[in-house]
């Protein structure tokens, strides 16, 4: 099976397709897979812009558009996480994964995925860890504390992923697991990205969860963006064991690293979407302690058996099939001739893939309850006194930016 892989998307759909169907016209290869590493901005009209958290000059349409109004189908099946930069609004909406458009599908702020007999993890967002431990809280319209936190990865969601056993061929994480530039040519990334010395000295280049996951998981492949530059290393998880492929991608820029196909051994085929047993039971037991307050979840409260979660969905597969749901628009798509009149909000779409995926796991629906407590209480945390960066600039505009801002 030939995978491309691509790093940050920025909505630039196009074009990637463009040069990925040069590519097996020119190599006379065919490409089975696309994998993107977030900031894929699936971006479905002028309001979605509104919860995407970029500069002005950075919001635009692109053409995401197009393949979710089914004016351009893509033209290989595409998986992507979210990064930094994402229509959050529409991520949200498919929290636990689904199709973003036709033959594209979002691995969910966390998940796992087959496609064929290739298993493909993914962890979305950015690590920030004032917000952690936190609960998911964000609420919408999204004011501009909520736009620049609803991205940051949540201990909930790392904690549903370690729980995996069964093993990973592929995972998918937007920044990178912290450590992992000792394990590849640290001097030459530091002749091109020298402002990065002083927080791989410090420790703070990455996320400290996705190598905790690293660790844990030990996938045969591990790909993540952010950064805009290309970076390869070997984990050797340890001696004489497992190891880890890592690689990050640049941005989709003429002249960029931001492609890259690699071959992987696969089944016949024929390759296709499909469900992963195991993490469809992670899901069943642990969706009671969702926290969408600003508290963390509370895992006490969980009290389903792991094995019955286990022969429940097997059984439910058995039944239905194992293909995901079926794509449906919710939101109107952009039209160029009648745009969409600024400030009006359109609300919290309930996507039917999502309510279907729920339904045949026999769980409540969760994502579109909007406690009081979900906001957090006043004078609990200062996001000014935090010291949060703005991300009001690209990482390429500037010789040194924190890196929420790639």
């Amino acid at each position: 099976m030939r995978i491309a892989v691509e790093g940050c998307m920025h909505g630039d759909l196009d074009n990637v397709y463009a040069t990925l169907l040069q590519l097996q016209e020119v190599e006379n290869i065919k490409i089975d897979l696309l994998l993107c590493c977030g900031d894929f901005q699936a971006v479905r009209n002028e309001k979605d812009l509104e919860s995407l958290n970029a500069p002005l000059k950075y919001r635009s349409m692109n053409s995401f558009w197009k393949y979710y109004s089914g004016e351009k189908v893509a033209p290989f099946p595409t998986i992507f996480i979210g990064g930094n930069h994402e229509a959050s609004n529409y991520l949200w909406e498919l929290y636990y994964g689904g199709w973003a458009a036709p033959q594209i599908y979002f691995l969910g702020f966390a998940g796992v995925i087959k496609f064929g007999n290739i298993r493909i993890g993914g962890l979305s967002g950015i690590y920030k860890s004032h917000d952690y431990n936190r609960g998911h809280y964000e609420k919408l319209p999204y004011n501009q504390r909520d736009i620049r936190s609803i991205y940051h990865v949540r201990e909930y969601d790392v904690h549903k992923l370690l729980e995996v056993e069964e093993p990973i061929d592929i995972f998918l994480s937007h920044d990178w697991p912290v450590g992992i530039t000792d394990c590849g040519n640290l001097k030459a990334l530091l002749r091109q990205k020298p402002f990065f010395e002083q927080e791989i000295q410090e420790g703070t280049l990455g996320s400290r969860p996705a190598a905790e996951l690293l660790a844990k998981l030990r996938p045969s492949y591990w790909f993540s963006a952010h950064l805009h530059c290309k970076f390869a290393a070997l984990v050797q998880h340890e001696k004489d064991g497992p190891s880890t492929k890592f690689l990050a991608l640049d941005k989709c820029l003429p002249g960029r690293k931001f492609l890259q196909v690699i071959e992987i051994e696969s089944g016949p085929g024929p390759h296709e979407l499909q469900f992963d047993e195991e993490w469809l039971a992670i899901t069943r037991k642990y969706n009671a302690v969702l926290p969408l307050t600003i508290r963390r979840a509370n895992y006490s409260d969980v009290h389903l058996d792991t094995e019955q979660c286990h022969q429940f969905v097997r059984n439910k597969l058995q039944t239905r099939g194992s293909k995901p749901f079926e794509f449906v628009q919710t939101a109107p798509c952009y039209n160029p001739s009648h745009p969409v009149a600024n400030g009006v909000f359109h609300g919290f779409y309930k996507n039917p893939q999502t309510e279907a995926l729920l339904q045949f796991l026999e769980l409540a629906y969760l994502l579109n309850k909007m406690p009081e407590s979900r906001e957090p209480a006043a004078g609990s945390f200062d996001y000014e006194s935090e010291d949060i960066p703005i991300d009001d600039v690209d990482v390429d505009d500037i010789k040194q930016v924190d890196s929420e801002d790639a």
